[in-house]
């Protein structure tokens, strides 16, 4: 167990959080929110011991292992993915990191007899420690997160395969508490799925902050809350979260109009003279101040207001036969696509596949190798986008945003100001007069998404609008964005966010082609998932041959078919052998070995097709034969 007493920890003049204190338990798991800026990243990095609070203590026994990912992990780039993820200083750790080094220098001088015998020397101390399970585990850990060249350098790396470095690193190691800072940032949701279930598992203690509520839902059984300095605890998931907050603010308002009842009773009891000896008179009297100076937090975030845009014609955007490539690889082949007012379409498919770039060349930001765009008249486009020009940070917070725009419109002909928006985009009055520098990552994010909102544009792009923004905010966005009268289109991961804004998807595959599909992502997932033919029954199938109208004979197909079936099961579970075989051979190659492994499965699938379809070819002989 992990103890957290009377903690505070301060930014500047800020305090982050004051006198917090929580226990963390074996195999909890613990999803920490709050809105930006309320010191999620802070708290998490002084219960990894990376900084010490400025009060309270943390205390665990001596042998607790902390595994921490940040944000942006801190990567060396002179090492290879396999160096990079054995690292630390447990036994295993070091068996595996000097296996893998022999194993390099075989297969870079296989010749060599001293390298030869430093093999065997790591083998043995593999088994030893029991290492091998390890071993595999790592690796598959790797694979499953889309690494597959374990000997590259991490300096050859892009962003998205060394934050999946990052995350395997992290998950590889033996830990009684793992925390995760944002880790599905960049990850395509066929991964953040498989992480989720890696997760589910995993044998120590989880404390996490994410943005992705349906990850916060399906992994955490506990959550805590940060918020104006203080830490709330809530059992159960985000959903359960959701309920008992709701319970809470509304004790709150409770609370704070009995307070204020009693407060105005003492205070007409004082104005009024009333008699009283003297010291009880002076103990209301300090009563009083006390109850003057308590607070409640019982300020609701509005968000539920029409926003501003300019006036949007028929005609929006047209792209025709566009396609695009990236050196050899194509990225978008012969699309053609039409925009209409009111569209919300979600932009879905492998990281590295073109989203972004689609969605650059409908902003007129990148220009296609073929193909045209045209844009309407009245097109207004406002572009959030990841990476964009870094914020002024001598600028003020009002400031910046009266750059744009003092005032926005909304189609009822009200006037919001900069002000109004700031607040409903959680910057009081008083914290609007900061200066940006003194701003969180997710701070800035927030300002620079609504300094795009107050262009009042018609046609919205967002690229991965829900990284680095927390659930709070990403409320907010959600329902500015289904009040706004325009056209939104978003390029994402976030499967909760995907649910809410889009009506329609667009698909990328990774081969240039781009599907489509009228729903909402949910719905398109769970029709990929029937999309597979389900197994029947010997019982179903039976029955299905049992019908009224049979068949009176096999036609030439299925009798040659039925001939040469058996054959070809025998020559199939004959291959499997001999590759298992191959695998055992293999040894310590691994390449060789996860080569070998992917043929097997292969050879396995067309096996298990195979019997399958004998299956049905024997129901149907014997149906004819019954007949």
């Amino acid at each position: 167990m992990l103890t957290v007493e009377n903690i505070t920890k301060s930014y500047g003049d800020k305090v982050l959080f004051r006198s917090i204190s929580c226990t963390i338990s074996g195999r909890e798991r613990i999803g920490l929110i709050g809105v930006n800026g309320t010191g999620k990243s802070s708290f998490l990095k002084a219960i990894a011991g990376i900084e010490k609070p400025e009060e309270g203590s943390i205390h665990h026994p001596k042998d607790f292992r902390i595994e921490y990912l940040a944000q942006d992990a801190a990567l060396d780039p002179a090492l290879r993915v396999i160096e990079q993820i054995y690292y630390g200083d447990s036994d295993i750790m070091r068996a595996m990191r000097n296996y893998e080094e022999a194993l390099l220098n075989i297969q870079t001088d296989g010749d060599n007899p001293a390298a030869l015998e430093q093999l065997m020397r790591m083998q043995q101390e593999m088994d030893v420690l029991d290492a091998w399970d390890a071993n595999t585990a790592a690796k598959t850990v790797l694979t499953k997160l889309g690494i597959t060249q374990f000997n590259q350098y991490i300096h050859e790396l892009s962003g998205g395969q060394k934050k999946r470095v990052a995350i395997a690193k992290a998950l590889i190691q033996p830990a009684d508490l793992l925390i995760l800072d944002e880790p599905t940032n960049h990850l395509d949701n066929e991964t953040v799925g498989w992480l989720e279930k890696y997760l589910v598992s995993y044998k120590g203690a989880l404390l996490l902050v994410t943005h992705d509520r349906y990850f916060l839902n399906r992994v955490t059984n506990r959550i805590y809350e940060l918020d104006q300095g203080e830490l709330f605890t809530y059992e159960g998931n985000y959903e359960l979260f959701l309920e008992k907050k709701a319970e809470r603010e509304a004790l709150e308002v409770s609370s704070q109009q009995k307070h204020a009842n009693t407060l105005r009773q003492e205070l007409a009891w004082l104005k009024r003279g009333a008699r009283a000896r003297s010291t009880k008179q002076k103990a209301r009297i300090e009563r009083i101040q006390d109850m003057q100076e308590r607070t409640f937090h019982t300020k609701q975030e509005q968000a539920a207001f029409q926003t501003g845009s300019k006036r949007l014609g028929k005609d929006v955007i047209q792209l025709e036969s566009i396609s695009m490539s990236f050196g050899e690889k194509e990225l978008i082949r012969d699309f053609s696509e039409l925009i209409i007012p009111g569209d919300r379409i979600g932009i879905i498919g492998p990281n590295g596949s073109g989203k972004t770039t689609l969605l650059n060349i409908m902003a007129g930001r990148t220009t296609p190798d073929q193909g045209e765009r045209k844009v309407g008249e009245t097109v207004q486009i406002g572009y959030y986008t990841q990476g964009e020009a870094e914020l002024d940070g001598e600028l003020r917070i009002i400031d910046y945003i009266k750059e744009t725009a003092e005032v926005i419109h909304t189609a009822d002909g009200d006037v919001i100001t900069a002000e109004q928006m700031l607040e409903r985009f959680l910057f009081s009055r008083a914290q609007q007069w900061t200066y940006i520098r003194r701003l969180s990552g997710g701070e800035k994010r927030r300002l620079y998404l609504l300094k795009v909102l107050m262009t009042a544009p018609n046609v919205l792009f967002l690229d991965e609008p829900t990284n680095d923004l927390d659930t709070q905010t990403l409320g907010i966005l959600e329902a500015y964005l289904l009040h706004f009268p325009g056209v939104v289109i978003t390029v994402s991961h976030d499967r909760y966010f995907l649910d809410r804004i889009a009506e329609r998807l667009l698909i990328f595959n990774g081969s240039g082609t781009i599907g489509r599909y009228l729903g909402s992502y949910s719905e398109y997932i769970e029709q990929q998932e029937h999309a597979v033919e389900p197994v029947h029954t010997m019982k179903e199938k039976r029955s299905a041959m049992e019908q009224p109208k049979q068949k009176k004979k096999l036609s030439y197909q299925e009798k040659r078919e039925w001939e040469s079936i058996e054959d070809e099961i025998m020559l199939l579970e004959e291959q499997v052998e001999q590759l298992q075989v191959a695998i055992a051979n293999a040894g310590s190659d691994a390449e060789k070995v996860q080569q070998l492994y992917a043929e097997q499965q292969q050879v396995e699938e067309q096996l298990e097709a195979k019997m399958e379809r004998w299956e049905e070819l024997s129901l149907l002989v014997e149906s004819l034969e019954n007949s």
